[in-house]
């Protein structure tokens, strides 16, 4: 007897079959100590390498790009990096281990030499399918979190709009325009996006919030559109995290403090622009002001980016080559310095000797 299936009935049930993924807290699962960074280490420096990148306004790139001597920061591929970057005493209230902090702001951002005196912004990647030879993936529920200082209200930036972003890399496949001579219609390809959390500050009082404010928007909605998701009651340290689950939709958290985040601290989950993700390449920072040679950016203070892996097996395999390569590489170079050292004394002597 041949069976009729309904077509509602059908796309019921591959709903109600379709996994139902729990919340992933920002910090759960197995930290990759081989990205991210505390900023502990002695001598940390950023090479900035100018002119700074600019292929988002203008499609030069400005290489070489800059770069964190530890290697484990990066500028970015589309914007600048940021033009101030220091090492600070943590400030106080930061995490109770910290004892050093990065200070952040920009002057110059968009294009090199440009005064546009419009909003640009400039990132701070940090580096991870570079240290590590490998992006993460969905299944893996990547989480990343950070710590971040906001000055008192007369050190903002004197305008209303962003200030600050945190971000993650992600890509996904989608329908996009062929491209090239003679190509017509459309084809599926790796699509980039960035979602992530962004801090509005209010110079000027609007119709939610009094001038010296500031409120969390995400980035973004179904459509891609930013959205506000909450008031920002205090400044100083701040926790934001993102996460992302099997089935490809973010996740956004945020807590005033440095203390460890929580299922309560969930401001939104979102599959932005319509976009499950299939692959998280990395996070990163924006930092924004109004580009006109003179303002510089909200100075902010971040502290122990980290990321974390729920399923972390496969990515702590490329961890371990990583960490073995260098093992090598170091003790040849111990081993060379050694021999170079030696064959001095041995030049050293036989000039004595035959004097």
């Amino acid at each position: 007897m041949k069976v009729l299936v309904c077509p509602q009935l059908l796309l019921m049930s591959m709903l109600m079959a379709a996994p139902v993924f729990a919340q992933v807290v920002p910090g759960t699962g197995t930290k990759i100590d081989y990205v991210g960074d505390d900023f502990e280490e002695p001598g940390w420096e950023f090479v900035h390498n100018m002119p700074k990148g600019s292929h988002e306004n203008n499609e030069r790139r400005n290489g070489p790009s800059g770069y964190s001597k530890n290697r484990r920061f990066i500028e970015g591929p589309e914007r600048g990096q940021p033009d101030h970057m220091q090492i600070i005493p943590t400030p106080a209230g930061g995490l109770p281990h910290s004892k050093n902090a990065l200070w952040v702001s920009t002057l110059h951002s968009g294009i090199p030499g440009q005064n546009t005196r419009t909003v640009e912004q400039d990132d701070l990647i940090v580096s991870c399918p570079s240290r590590l030879g490998t992006s993460f993936r969905p299944s893996e529920s990547p989480n990343c979190m950070v710590r971040v200082y906001f000055p008192e209200v007369d050190r903002w930036e004197k305008r209303n709009g962003p200030h600050f972003g945190f971000r993650l890399g992600c890509s996904t496949t989608a329908e996009q325009e062929r491209e090239g001579f003679l190509a017509f219609g459309t084809e599926m390809g790796p699509e980039p996006y960035w979602p992530g959390i962004w801090v509005h500050y209010r110079h000027t009082a609007d119709q939610r919030g009094p001038a010296g404010s500031a409120y969390l928007a995400v980035r973004g909605d179904n459509r891609g559109r930013d959205f506000r998701v909450a008031e920002m009651e205090q400044f100083g340290w701040w926790t934001f995290g993102i996460s992302v689950t099997p089935d490809g939709r973010i996740h956004y958290y945020a807590s005033p403090g440095v203390d460890p985040l929580t299922p309560q601290d969930l401001l939104t989950s979102q599959t932005p622009y319509g976009f499950n993700a299939e692959r998280i390449t990395s996070f990163f920072f924006n930092f924004c002001n109004v580009n006109d040679g003179r303002t510089w950016s909200t100075p902010v203070v971040i502290d122990d980016p980290e990321m974390y892996l729920v399923n972390a097996s496969r990515v702590m395999q490329f961890v371990q080559r990583k960490e073995a390569a260098e093992a090598k590489r170091q003790a040849y170079a111990k081993r060379r310095a050694e021999m170079m050292a030696e064959r001095n004394a041995r030049s050293q002597n036989n000039s004595r000797s035959s004097r």
